[in-house]
């Protein structure tokens, strides 16, 4: 399997502690900057619009199969909560796209910590994404 960075982030949050639980809890504005042989790939994003931004927990200390999600007091299976230290930590946040610059996204409510590898960008589809 292999897996290609296709950007990075630039975020106020240099390290886990006084990051957000979850994106949705801070207006921070972030940036992802997409490398320059993906910037195409960008074409037909507008700045309004939802994105999910899947990247890479480069920072998870470690692999815990069972955790106590914030919030609760009793273990639960990782795969049913969103905590970092999963098989393989990856990402899912949805932001919002407050502008964009050529390659690069100016969003709000990213997670991420700053120089998290980006692993992809899809949008947000009410219909495909709301049960």
């Amino acid at each position: 399997m292999q897996v290609n960075a296709i950007g990075l982030v630039n975020s106020p949050f240099k390290a886990k502690k006084g990051s957000p639980h979850q994106g949705r809890f801070s207006d921070e504005v972030s940036t992802i900057t997409v490398f320059p042989e993906y910037a195409e790939a960008l074409e037909g994003i507008e700045s309004g619009q939802n994105l999910h931004v899947i990247y890479w927990m480069d920072r998870a200390d470690s692999v815990s199969l069972k955790v106590v999600p914030h919030g609760r007091t009793e273990k639960r299976g990782v795969f049913s909560t969103r905590a970092p230290v999963r098989p393989n930590p990856m990402g899912l946040c949805l932001v919002k796209l407050v502008q964009i610059q050529g390659n690069i996204l100016r969003v709000k409510w990213l997670d991420a910590l700053d120089g998290s590898p980006v692993l992809d960008i899809k949008p947000f589809v009410e219909k495909l994404d709301c049960p």
